[in-house]
Order: C-alpha cells, then sequence, then structure tokens
C-alpha cells in the first residue's frame, strides 16, 4: 500500500494536480510512510519534469505546472519532517528572491521549487526584495548560494545593488551568486561580478550545484 501511494504521489505531480498531490502527501503521512521517502518521491518527479523540458520535451506550462503540484504538498511533507525530527540531506542553503520593483513570482518559485528536488535547502525571500532585504537574508541564513531573478529591464540594475551592498557589509566572498530573469544577459551578470547566470529554472538548478562544487 505505501508503494501504491508513492507512485500515485509521483503520478500526481507529473500530471500536475495540486489537489490531488497534496491529498497524497497528506494520505501518506498518515499511513507513516518515511518523510524523507515521500520527498524522494515528490522530488524524483520534478527532477524528471524538469529534464524532460531541458530536452524540449515538455514546455513552460509543464515546469509551471510540476512545481505548482509539488508546492502544494511540500508544506504537508515539512511538517512532518519537522514533527518526527528528520533532517534531510542537504547540498547547500540557498536563498532566492525577486529584486526591487519586480513583483514576478512564477520564474522565482520554479527555481526554488527545482533547487529543492535537487537537494539544496531553500529560503524564499519573495518578490520586491530590496539590498537591504537581501543582505538581512545573508547574514540570517548565512547561505552558500544567493540567487536573484529579475524579468523588467528596469529592475535588472537592482542586482548590482545588492552585490555592492554585500561588498559593503563584508558579505561578498562568503556567498555564490547567481543571477536570471528575462531581463538578464550573460553579459549583464559578468559586468555586475555574479558568479553564475543561467536563462532557465532547470538550468539555474544545475548551476547550483555546479557553484556548490567551487
Amino acid at each position: 500500500m505505501s508503494i501504491e501511494v508513492i507512485e500515485n504521489l509521483k503520478k500526481a505531480i507529473m500530471r500536475y494536480d495540486c489537489t490531488e498531490a497534496a491529498s497524497l502527501a497528506r494520505k501518506a503521512v498518515q499511513e507513516k510512510i518515511n518523510p524523507t521517502e515521500i520527498l524522494g518521491a515528490m522530488t524524483t518527479a520534478v527532477r524528471q519534469i524538469g529534464d524532460g523540458f531541458g530536452k524540449g520535451e515538455l514546455w513552460l506550462p509543464d515546469l509551471i505546472g510540476g512545481a505548482d503540484a509539488m508546492s502544494a504538498a511540500m508544506p504537508i511533507v515539512e511538517g512532518e519532517l519537522k514533527r518526527v525530527g528528520a533532517k534531510r540531506e542537504s547540498l547547500g542553503t540557498v536563498v532566492v528572491g525577486t529584486v526591487y520593483g519586480d513583483i514576478h513570482t512564477i520564474g522565482k518559485a520554479m527555481v526554488a521549487t527545482l533547487l529543492i528536488a535537487e537537494g539544496f535547502r531553500v529560503y524564499d525571500v519573495g518578490i520586491n526584495v530590496t539590498a537591504e532585504q537581501f543582505v538581512e537574508a545573508v547574514e540570517e541564513y548565512k547561505p552558500d548560494i544567493l540567487a536573484m531573478t529579475s524579468l523588467m529591464t528596469m529592475t535588472a540594475p537592482e542586482q548590482r545593488k545588492v552585490i555592492e551592498a554585500l561588498k559593503k557589509k563584508g558579505l561578498r566572498d562568503g556567498v555564490k551568486i547567481m543571477v536570471g530573469g528575462g531581463a538578464i544577459t550573460q553579459e549583464f551578470a559578468d559586468s555586475i561580478g555574479a558568479d553564475g547566470y543561467d536563462p532557465t529554472a532547470p538550468g539555474a538548478a544545475k548551476l547550483a550545484r555546479r557553484l556548490i562544487r567551487k
């Protein structure tokens, strides 16, 4: 029965069924399945969707749907992890956020979900985040990586402000910085001194893995 619940949970995420994913996650918890096993099944499903997108077999709506389904089930699993005191292995910690002046959340949410699927601990600080708030998040969570996104050209310079603010606080050398979003290019990323850039959410998750090894 436990195997059936886990497999159905994976299928629900791959069908982008948020309601069913949450229901099956709750059922898995009720059946006392190890929460790390539940999380593993969810991340496997999302990773497969991300890989399909990377190969051109799936499209942006598929990526959004998978991320939404996993996000619907995630609080249930995280609650059980906390309740039983289970610790999941982590590649590292990432703070993600959309820069000040920009309220776009879909790309950020997809990156956050795929980072979790890759094995990172993720703190999503939201949208419209000022340079000062990013600095505060770095001070509080002490991440290995800071990931910033900007969809609009007018808000792209905010990423430079964040990096400069981190330098002033003496925090820049202690964190890798990756940037992305519709307004960002590799040339821009290089010009502001970011450590990495990728134009897609699956690519950003893979980039984080590479950065953590450096």
